[in-house]
């Protein structure tokens, strides 16, 4: 019988099937909360810092306190890993208002539910191409920035759910959603990026977007490689036809676009631009300085 895993639950760790919060956690009741997708490749988790600190800006955003110091917070990711026995895997992070009562009040809310899920999960990244998806481009807008704009990670993600039961509808992988000024946003759970004449793009802040972890490393990895990548508004005819279209995110990775809507995005398949992010991020993820070891091996002195 295979051994059930842990979760790490407000200090403590629990078999998984008894980590359970109550009805009236105002995480589960209003979506009153932050959280955090992460990556463990090898033994080692991508970019933790990265995500500890949009974690901790996303509750700054809505008022929340975290319960313990980001060093803390990190310890505990780690531990957790340590305590599942995994090297590869797909972590969520959770932080909720915690118990209230029925009203919207979250002072009403004692303390933040704090929790930490580890499961197995094998990368698609390596010598392989990236998977090709099908999209379209969503009838559902990406909520604005000066409503439950996406830059902040909330536990709210209705705003892709209907996306993302758009594409099922429409019998693709996904959906790519416009802003309220009908430029392009992001993706139900992914940025964006398009290639045009080898330069590559992706929609601003002002899009609404989330701050992508992979998007920022990748826009990063273009500079080193040499590539123009820039920052800007795009619109949905640029889109449509540019050369290359594809997604990124922590647990998606990159997944080349070869239709949105019916129409063939460059070759239909992966382009060169996307090939070679691709092959050299799935390197790029198992340096040691990108990530934070869970295993450390000790030295002993002669």
């Amino acid at each position: 019988m295979e051994k059930e895993l842990f979760v790490y639950f407000d200090g403590k760790f629990v078999e998984k099937s008894k980590a359970v919060v109550s009805v009236f956690d105002h995480g589960l009741l209003y979506g009153d909360g932050v959280f955090e997708g992460i990556r463990a490749y090898a033994g080692s988790v991508f970019r933790l810092d990265d995500h500890i600190e949009r974690l901790y800006d996303s509750a700054k955003v809505i008022h929340l306190k975290i319960p313990i110091s980001k060093h803390e917070l990190s310890e505990a990711v780690v531990e957790t890993l340590r305590k599942n026995h995994l090297k590869d895997a797909y972590i969520r992070l959770v932080v909720t208002r915690g118990e209230g009562d029925l009203g919207v009040d979250p002072d009403l809310c004692k303390e933040p539910t704090l929790f930490i899920i580890a499961e197995p999960m094998a990368t698609a990244l390596g010598p392989k191409d990236p998977k090709v998806v099908r999209t379209i481009i969503s009838s559902v807008r990406r909520d604005s920035v000066e409503a439950t704009s996406h830059e902040m990670k909330s536990l709210n993600y209705l705003n892709s759910i209907m996306a993302k039961i758009e594409a099922n509808n429409a019998g693709v992988d996904d959906s790519i959603l416009l802003d309220s000024r009908g430029l392009v946003s992001e993706a139900s759970v992914t940025n964006v990026f398009l290639v045009r004449d080898r330069t590559v793009s992706t929609p601003s802040s002002a899009a609404g977007i989330l701050h992508g972890v992979t998007r920022a490393r990748l826009i990063s990895l273009c500079s080193d490689l040499g590539l123009d990548v820039r920052e800007r508004d795009v619109t949905p005819f640029e889109l449509l036809t540019a050369d290359e279209v594809f997604l990124s995110g922590t647990k998606s990775e990159i997944r080349a676009v070869g239709m949105i809507g019916g129409i063939k995005i460059g070759s239909g398949g992966v382009g060169p631009v996307t090939k070679r992010l691709y092959q050299e991020f799935s390197k790029l993820v198992l340096r040691p300085e990108e990530g934070t070891p869970i295993y450390v091996t000790k030295t002993v002195s002669a």
